[in-house]
């Protein structure tokens, strides 16, 4: 994990890193079908390998083996208009910056294996959390405040090992290891007092941390069910080039590790097929950001802050349909609402607001063993004003109006064997 920085946690995708379109820096985007249903339901639904990465004891569902493989690209926008930068006597004003985010693609991967009539393993590569922006062009050619404007970027995967086990024909539960490799980088570079441009934060590193899920299902009959997971994350600690400057000395002082508190998940769903045609679903999942309260860098006994955030928990609370066209062709599609996290604190380098999904999706059965699925999802979020402190005062404010929006377009091949 090379991984981060003054404002982020660990959490993107195998490969890639992307600005999350999540509360926080909370990554949506495990499956193509659950893209396409603005993933209601999909801790129970169990309609490939994917629910793997929401709730483990789904495993139990499935009677013969599953690979689900996927890739998602991730377009994401997030502007920044009507800055400046108030340093007491003086106030710089810049300019409008378009894009502070770049697209990416993000694949996951999933595999379940039934052992016998009790239990199931499961293998997954996918991720929970990610963000990435860029922030440098935004003072244009003006002086730019050292340490509140520069790059963010983080990439984190997820590697998770599960079982399961069936208790009876209504009830299964089942529990995950989570291996969180992370990496990123962080640069802040301008004017500090006098200084009229030095660089002042320097990130780049990298960790290994575990984690954990556990999750039970209620099946009140084959068209009926309930599931409840709760994923367990670790406090990220990180190790390599890790640099900030010393207001004291005016130098770059060095430090041992950074350590980023990650976010509990919770999550509730419920899957019904009223029809032979039409199926509801529907999720409920809690976040506790308030865990998030800082970022810090550690020398020897010292604890020093780089950032403070502050935040509070949220929820994302998504309905989805799901209508069976005829024998080839099955439609989906879904709403979400996803509830902000920032609180008093906040930062112009993860820019958050309320947000809306609108999400298509479509599976085509290839075979009867088979299937191509499809997602769409439309992401909105909020005009916001952001003014984001200096640490501890020392070099002013710098305000903004963010605005943040998202299309997901993903695809996932899935096989039972």
């Amino acid at each position: 994990m090379k991984m981060f920085n003054k404002t982020l946690l660990a959490t993107a995708v195998t490969l890639l890193s992307a600005q999350t379109m999540a509360a926080g820096f909370q990554l949506n985007s495990q499956s193509a079908t659950g893209i396409g249903r603005a993933f209601a339901g999909d801790a129970v639904i169990a309609d490939n390998a994917s629910v793997l990465a929401r709730n483990p004891s789904a495993m139990a569902m499935f009677d013969e083996k599953s690979l689900s493989v996927g890739l998602t690209y991730a377009d994401v926008s997030v502007e920044v208009s009507d800055a400046s930068w108030n340093r007491g006597p003086s106030t710089e004003s810049y300019s409008h910056q378009d894009n502070a985010a770049e697209a990416k693609v993000i694949p996951n991967a999933f595999y379940i294996q039934p052992i016998n009539d009790t239990f199931a393993v499961g293998l997954g590569v996918f991720s929970n959390y990610g963000t990435g922006t860029d922030t440098t062009d935004l003072a244009g050619s003006n002086k730019a405040p050292g340490d509140l404007i520069g790059k963010t970027e983080v990439t984190t995967v997820n590697f998770n090992v599960s079982v399961s086990a069936r208790i009876n024909e209504h009830w299964s539960v089942g529990a995950g290891l989570d291996i969180i490799h992370g990496e990123g980088i962080l640069t802040r570079q301008g004017q500090i007092a006098f200084l009229p441009n030095v660089k002042t934060v320097d990130v780049e590193a990298d960790g290994i941390a575990l984690g954990g899920i556990v999750g039970v299902t209620y099946e009140i009959n084959d068209n009926n069910r309930f599931g409840l997971s709760y994923r367990f994350s670790p406090d990220m600690k990180v190790e390599g080039t890790l640099q900030k400057l010393n207001p004291a000395t005016f130098g770059m002082a060095d430090y041992d590790e950074l350590t980023v508190p990650m976010a509990d998940i919770a999550q509730f769903a419920g899957f019904h097929q009223l029809t032979d045609k039409f199926a509801l679903s529907y999720t409920a999942q809690w976040t506790q950001w308030s865990n998030f309260s800082s970022v810090d860098l550690h020398k020897g006994s010292n604890t020093e802050i780089l950032k403070e955030y502050g935040w509070k928990d949220s929820w994302f609370l998504s309905v989805g349909g799901t209508y069976t066209l005829n024998q080839d062709w099955t439609l989906r599609a879904g709403y979400a609402f996803d509830q902000g996290v920032v609180d008093d604190i906040q930062s112009i380098s993860i820019p958050d607001s309320d947000r809306q999904w609108l999400s298509v999706g479509a599976t085509y059965n290839l075979t009867n063993k088979s299937t191509i699925d499809v997602g769409f999802a439309h992401v909105m979020g909020e005009e916001t004003q952001v003014t984001e402190q200096s640490l501890n005062g020392i070099n002013g404010t710098l305000s903004a109006i963010t605005n943040t929006g998202a299309n997901y377009f993903s695809i996932q091949y899935s096989q039972s064997f």
